[in-house]
């Protein structure tokens, strides 16, 4: 009876601390690259070791049914503008495999500027063009409401390009150091600003490939490499929150860590889920395939929130959350206003935050957009898959998906209804047995490609900022990559 009491009494005291409009929270976005749904120790890894997430989640609230985008790019428009990434305009108004975020998209960090907010990014951007050169610097994460930025312009396919600010510091970065250096830059920043407000968004390199760790973590794993990146991802997340403590912030300062997407089964032996030392890919655990993908497994991602004492300690959420709605719940309880010129997807969430589970939206869906196409739709328990080809042109460049397993690569004829709460591992299609549940998701597939779009319709309120001649009628895709020239004798001369 004291303890709940005790809680009850915290909690009342956090929330009307972060009530009073002259205490805005602190927020510390970390998002990891192709970690799987059960690549952590709280989410049920059997063989990497991640006891700084695992204490953040006992000291917090773990989301079991939380939501990013199926591929890199597309994950990080998401959560930088609240808005599915075929809603949002593009530079070109062409939409592209990795958005090229159209300047006059509203961001989180511009969103938080607006409340006196210190800004910075330290890691991956991803949004001004899939390429580690020949990228828009316009658009860069200091175009884009933040006052900072120490990181890379895109993925590490290639040795990565560093840049601090506009400036680039490293043209072949050591990949090994760079967990760790974008953690000392959160840091110092938090420490620079710790007298303000501040969002500290942290997108890691890694564990995309190609992966690399520190002399500290290189063979301690037992999961290879990959665990390796991922015990070094956990050491630096625990390294932030015992800033945050060190700093005196704890009390008002929201820590998120998450995932763009699942793991990227293609770097793993037979597409498997990673389990082998070799394997450079995670794992999804009870879920089904990974990235590039709409079963569950490469879309639903860990996530784990740490906070004040609103935050409730050691309580699991199973509501539907996604990535879309960070801009939204941010926005709350900073007291910003959401951009009102524009259709948001992602909604305020700060009740789930503070373990106020009820309160939960029971209309709420989510979309599951594979490039330009509605592939699936969820509500509450039930998942619909939509009638599509096992391999869709709209979906180019991975119409032949050889990122997820060979028996992942299938269409549908008719609706596939899942009950996602009996059959994690979307087996079973019991459409015929919910007949009435199977119409209502339509119903709301249909009004999704009305209002946003599919491969073959423009939405309502699709966004193209760039003058137009007249409006498309369908998503203007970019044009297919000519095939490079094979090398022969005579170009090697």
């Amino acid at each position: 009876m004291i303890r709940a009491i005790t809680l009850l009494t915290a909690c009342c005291l956090s929330v009307s601390i972060l009530a009073d409009d002259s205490v805005k929270p602190n927020f510390v976005i970390i998002f990891a690259d192709d970690l799987g749904y059960q690549d952590v120790g709280c989410f049920g890894s059997p063989d990497i070791r991640t006891p700084r997430i695992d204490a953040m989640a006992r000291e917090g609230l773990k989301f079991t049914s939380f939501y990013a985008q199926p591929i890199c790019g597309p994950s990080r428009a998401a959560i930088m503008t609240g808005c599915y990434p075929l809603r949002v305009a593009e530079r070109g108004n062409v939409k592209n495999v990795h958005p090229i975020l159209h300047e006059k998209e509203i961001t989180i960090a511009e969103v938080l500027k607006t409340r006196g907010y210190a800004t910075a990014c330290f890691g991956k951007w991803d949004l001004a063009k899939h390429a580690q050169e020949g990228f828009f610097i316009d658009l860069f994460p200091t175009r884009q409401g933040f006052d900072y930025f120490f990181g890379t312009p895109t993925s590490n396919g290639v040795a990565p390009k560093l840049y601090r600010g506009e400036t680039l510091v490293e043209a072949m970065a050591d990949m090994a150091s760079l967990t760790r250096r974008y953690t000392d830059e959160a840091i110092e920043f938090m420490r620079k600003n710790r007298e303000t407000p501040f969002f500290v968004y942290l997108p890691h390199t890694m564990p995309h490939t190609k992966l690399a760790a520190s002399a500290r973590f290189a063979g301690k794993s037992k999961r290879g490499l990959y665990g390796d990146v991922v015990e070094e991802i956990d050491f630096n997340t625990g390294r932030i929150i015992d800033a945050v403590r060190k700093l005196g912030l704890e009390k008002k300062t929201y820590v998120l860590f998450t995932s763009d997407n699942g793991p990227w089964l293609i770097q793993n032996e037979n597409y498997a889920d990673g389990h082998l030392a070799a394997d450079h890919g995670g794992s999804a655990g009870p879920l089904r395939s990974g990235k590039v993908s709409t079963w569950e497994g490469g879309v639903r991602v860990p996530a784990v929130l740490w906070g004040p004492a609103g935050v409730p300690v050691g309580k699991t959420c199973d509501r539907i959350a996604s990535t879309l709605d960070m801009l939204p719940t941010l926005a709350a309880l900073s007291g910003a206003d959401v951009p009102r010129d524009r259709v948001i997807d992602g909604e305020d969430i700060s009740h789930l935050f503070h373990g106020q589970f009820t309160k939960a939206n029971p209309e709420k869906a989510f979309y599951y957009y594979l490039r330009v196409q509605l592939q699936a739709v969820r509500q509450g328990k039930w998942k619909l898959h939509l009638p599509r080809e096992a391999e869709p042109a709209s979906v180019a460049p991975f119409t032949q998906n050889r990122h997820i397993a060979p028996a992942d690569r299938v269409g549908f004829a008719t609706p596939f209804l899942i009950d996602l709460e009996e059959d994690l591992g979307e087996t079973r299609n019991v459409a015929g047995d919910h007949p009435e549940v199977v119409k209502r998701l339509l119903t709301l597939a249909e009004a999704m490609r009305t209002d946003l779009g599919d491969h073959d319709h423009v939405g309502k309120n699709m966004r193209f900022f760039d003058p137009l001649d007249q409006r498309p009628t369908t998503p203007p895709l970019p044009p297919p990559r000519k095939p490079k020239p094979k090398k022969t004798k005579a170009t090697l001369k």
